[in-house]
């Protein structure tokens, strides 16, 4: 595979610095049960990468140390790990809103046939990705078979009370497009899938994220391959928009990758672009350093983040008018 940074190194992306730290993303490891075309971190079923227990057993003290709000759990496919669901009842007796980026296929794994229950028990926030409402456009994606995969869970999920009005179980959806262009707008967007997901399934969620797809790890390398890498980029700066500066995620999260390292965020990780400071910061760094006001480290593929409607781990950063 082929690394992009040296095509996003060089950059005129304006500088921007931390706010106050509220979210901890952590990524438990690159194994996943998918091996999807679109996916920035080159996840599959042949990745060994697994945070050891050590670096997990600090989690929770940096969470209660900072006194963080939310714990984003991310993969690979994050329930994978051995230490997910210890993880995840340690950061919710902290009272941490955690946050878990399912596939939805992972729910019918071996091993894995109370995961929806677990995550219901302890009111885990799922984020889930669901490319398209479309079978020939999810399993293009993400292989034959994983759109009915994904339909069955997301009923499943409905049953247990995620997505329903009032449950308190919040069931959130994730776009992407299929190839080198921005996502739609967000809100009509959202309104499509609800109405097609309801009228076909009766399947209800809360909220659609459209996010734009970064021009690094497999999709980079696909864009190089099909020689439109520069086409990409030039889509992503004519885009640009100086609002989404003030809201973008990596001002108020920091990403951990799987072996403990620090990260502005979940994309520089994977170009190894690690937080600013000297040596390689470390997740045991954060019981005592303060990141509020740092620099963020900046390359060509944040032009992916403030492209149109902008684009983060929440979805869209403004509401599209037209």
């Amino acid at each position: 595979m082929r690394d992009t940074l040296p095509l996003l190194d060089l950059t005129d992306f304006p500088p921007i610095r931390r706010r106050t730290l509220d979210t901890l993303q952590v990524n438990l490891g690159y194994r996943c049960n998918m091996k999807c075309v679109h996916c920035h971190v080159a996840a599959g079923p042949h990745r060994t990468e697994m945070m050891d227990a050590d670096n997990l057993a600090l989690i929770p003290r940096v969470l209660k140390a900072r006194g963080l709000t939310t714990l984003d759990l991310t993969g690979g496919a994050p329930e994978m790990h051995e230490g997910f669901r210890d993880l995840v009842k340690a950061a919710r007796e902290l009272d941490v809103k955690v946050i878990d980026r399912c596939n939805l296929t992972i729910l019918f794994e071996p091993g894995q046939e109370d995961l929806a229950e677990f995550l219901a028990g302890h009111q885990v926030e799922i984020v889930a990705s669901l490319p398209c409402y479309s079978l020939e456009n999810v399993d293009k994606q993400r292989g034959k078979g994983a759109f009915d995969k994904s339909i069955q869970a997301l009923i499943a999920l409905n049953r247990l009370g995620y997505g329903q009005p009032g449950s308190g179980l919040t069931l959130n959806l994730v776009y992407n497009p299929l190839g080198p262009s921005l996502p739609p707008p967000q809100q009509a967007l959202e309104a499509a899938y609800k109405q097609q997901l309801f009228d076909h399934f009766g399947i209800r969620f809360n909220q659609l994220f459209a996010l734009t797809n970064m021009p690094i790890k497999r999709f980079g390398d696909y864009l190089i391959t099909k020689r439109q890498f520069h086409d990409y980029m030039r889509l992503l700066k004519e885009n640009y928009a100086a609002a989404n500066l003030d809201s973008l995620m990596c001002r108020s999260l920091v990403s951990v990758d799987w072996q403990g390292y620090l990260y502005d965020c979940d994309f520089n990780q994977q170009l190894g672009l690690h937080l600013p400071g000297g040596e390689w910061p470390h997740l045991r760094d954060l019981l005592s350093r303060e990141l509020e006001g740092q620099p963020i480290r900046i390359a060509d593929h944040c032009y992916g983040c403030t492209a149109g409607q902008g684009s983060s781990c929440g979805g869209a950063l403004h509401e599209d008018k037209k």
